[in-house]
């Protein structure tokens, strides 16, 4: 994904979404001009990582912590993120559990490098019952780099209601061009 090479089936405001290294917080506040609010749904030990977890995870130092949060603007619930972190990383960075981790990592306009490891169609009931939308749900996950290591692996999924703003996408398997 880091080359921005495709899925050039994607219409450019989501592949900006989906593929850009802009804080999807600030691109959700200014889509619907409302401040984003977070609502922690968990932050706990994560003794071993789920099979369904980014590969990525693997590559973070023990113990682990995960976060999950919903995403709001105003009335409308437009992703849940879940994220991984080493149990001291989180300890350092994570001290207002309910503000966007770009926030809080940004503080003290330290350096910070996102790389997009991949895309993916997610479908889950639960995700359909809260965004009130049928699936499957276009998903992301990243990993933030300071000072050339991995600080974080995080995964988002979005609410097909940002079609609103961002015009329609397929939700549907796409081929990746290289």
């Amino acid at each position: 994904m880091l080359s921005g090479e495709g899925p050039w089936q994607l219409p450019g405001p989501w592949r900006l979404l989906l593929l850009g290294d802009g804080s999807p917080t600030r691109h959700l506040r200014l889509l619907t001009g409302h401040e984003v609010k977070v609502t922690l749904i968990a932050m706990q030990p994560e003794p071993t990582a789920d099979k369904s977890a980014p590969q990525e995870v693997s590559e973070l130092k023990p113990p682990l912590l995960r976060r999950q949060v919903w995403l709001t603007c105003g009335p409308h619930t437009l992703a849940w993120a879940e994220s991984w972190w080493n149990h001291d990383e989180a300890e350092k960075h994570l001290h207002n559990r309910n503000q966007p981790i770009w926030d809080s990592l940004t503080k003290g306009r330290s350096e910070l490098f996102r790389e997009v490891d991949g895309l993916a169609l997610v479908t889950a009931d639960w995700l359909e019952s809260k965004f009130c939308r049928t699936g499957p749900f276009w998903s992301r996950h990243y990993r933030f780099f300071r000072q050339e290591r991995e600080l974080t692996v995080i995964r988002e999924v979005f609410n097909p209601e940002l079609e609103t703003w961002l015009g329609p996408a397929p939700r549907k398997e796409l081929q990746i061009c290289s």
